[in-house]
């Protein structure tokens, strides 16, 4: 008896995490399907302003928020495991957000002159 309740709670156990991606996964496809319809219908009566998308505002708090987490990770990493591979998932995050911000400060110069 008890190795029957051990098992039925496993298989529960493990059918949650299944259940609760397949539900994301439909509000996702719902919230897609109606955004699409919505927009189809706001075209169709000529009331849709296209949004725009500021790209240097995005690489500036992208750049800011991964460089800041690649330090924290990279001096976090450094000192838990030394200088090895698993710094990489620090340096990267550090690298991606540098490269961002340098791409800011290019555009922004380039947009001043």
């Amino acid at each position: 008896m008890d190795q029957a309740t051990s098992t039925a709670s496993q298989v529960i156990i493990s059918i949650i995490p299944i259940v609760g991606i397949v539900m994301g996964a439909v509000v996702v496809f719902f919230y897609l399907l109606w955004n699409h319809k919505r927009k189809m219908l706001l075209i169709q009566a000529q009331h849709y302003d296209r949004a725009e998308f500021d790209l240097l505002s995005f690489s500036l708090l992208a750049g800011l928020l991964l460089s800041c987490v690649g330090i924290a990770l990279t001096v976090f990493l450094s000192i838990a495991l030394g200088v090895n591979f698993g710094l990489l998932g620090g340096i990267l995050p550090l690298s991606i957000g540098i490269g961002l911000l340098l791409y800011y400060g290019i555009k922004r110069g380039n947009k001043a002159s």
